[in-house]
């Protein structure tokens, strides 16, 4: 990157902080602003307005969170039962879906900071941010038929499934591994979208179908082969199987287990690829700031399952499933030579994200008694819409 592009960079993570932060914090973004303006050097100008975009980001996120129980309470509306910053705390984790959304935003967020100070070509920035945007589309539009298309469900991992197989038939193949399919020149990774899906899926409607599915998904991981999605699989089905135990869920896993050891049985040979793989380590050799970035990033992943299961005892199957998928993710990543999830460069595992956040409740709190479960439905998917438009999705 050209330090002039620095300059631009620096201006427009200034933009973004002023668009980003609420009326009441706006002297902060000017401040922000000028200060960035009055360095000299574009690459430390820069650095400086990406440390004030990753500290002030979560504090707008946290307000935009908030704005809808403003809007209803009225603007001269005051909050009862605690402090403000209490309430602020619950409305976040009330809401699992909308937090996963937030904490997806700020890690690709926090993934385009390293990549800029690593100097990463202005492409895989463009592309992570596209797949951002992609993603939230479809998890706003499925969302909306994800209720009434439940029963569909077991078809759906089975059709998922069979995609991974044809990956791993008729994939592309690199050093004997056949992960991925080329769309238009990009690489996509099937496995990082689909899989933490059909886990999730999984975790909520078991039957003989849906079990059919993961079955086929371990052979996929099997013959594709790749260990870090094998292991996902193993790791998703175990924390189910210890929530919830049932005879679906040991079947599947008992195969999800053998195919894991089939990728044991042949070496993974791949390199690491720049900005995609090992980054966990090179980003500290880019800058401390690149490397807090990238571990910032990563452990934003998990907040949606640690908050969940402290706060929304009946969901704790999903939310048990969800962290144990992404911790895989992050797990392999810092492991081996495997995509490292939203921080580094690639779309898989930001889409994959945004769709996995489907199966995360909208509101965590149970619907009263004596409200019909329709009604129920109703007010959940309008609360959703008043929180993603807060976030600018």
């Amino acid at each position: 990157m050209s330090f002039g592009l620095h300059r631009s960079l620096a201006d427009l993570a200034c933009r973004l902080l002023q668009a980003a932060l609420p009326s009441s914090l706006q002297s902060w973004g000017w401040a922000v602003r000028c200060e960035t303006a009055d360095i000299p050097d574009d690459t430390k100008a820069l650095l400086f307005a990406l440390d004030s975009l990753c500290g002030l980001l979560p504090r707008a996120v946290a307000a935009r969170l908030l704005q809808p129980f403003v809007s209803r309470g009225g603007d001269g509306a005051h909050f009862s039962g605690g402090s403000i910053p209490m309430t602020l705390y619950d409305a976040i984790v009330r809401r699992p879906r909308a937090l996963g959304i937030a904490c997806a935003i700020v890690a690709v967020g926090l993934g385009l900071a390293y990549m800029a100070i690593a100097r990463a070509p202005m492409r895989y920035l463009a592309i992570n941010v596209a797949a951002l945007a992609i993603g939230l589309t479809m998890l706003a539009l499925l969302g909306r038929t994800a209720l009434a298309a439940r029963q569909w469900t077991g078809g759906a991992i089975v059709v998922m499934a069979g995609a991974l197989l044809a990956t791993a038939l008729l994939g592309s193949r690199v050093e004997g591994a056949a992960r991925w399919v080329n769309l238009g020149g990009l690489a996509i990774q099937p496995s990082l979208i689909l899989l933490p899906v059909m886990l999730m899926a999984f975790a909520q409607t078991r039957g003989r179908v849906a079990t059919a599915g993961i079955l086929v998904a371990a052979a996929a991981m099997a013959l594709q082969p790749d260990r870090a999605m094998a292991g996902m699989l193993v790791l998703g089905l175990a924390a189910l199987a210890i929530v919830r135990p049932d005879r679906h869920v040991l079947v599947a896993l008992a195969a999800a287990v053998t195919g894991f050891a089939a990728t044991l049985v042949r070496a993974d040979t791949l390199p690491a690829v720049p900005y995609v793989d090992q980054i966990f380590y090179s980003s500290f050799d880019v800058h401390a700031v690149a490397g807090m970035a990238v571990l910032g990033g990563t452990g934003l992943l998990l907040v949606p399952a640690v908050v969940g299961w402290s706060r929304d005892a009946e969901n704790r199957a999903t939310y048990a499933v969800f962290g144990a998928v992404w911790f895989t993710v992050i797990a392999a990543a810092a492991l081996g030579n495997y995509p490292t999830p939203m921080v580094g460069y690639g779309s898989s595992a930001i889409i994959g994200y945004a769709l996995s956040l489907l199966a995360l409740p909208k509101p965590a709190s149970a619907p009263t008694a004596t409200a019909p479960e329709t009604d129920s439905e109703l007010d959940r998917t309008q609360n959703d819409r008043h929180l993603l438009a807060g976030l600018g999705v």
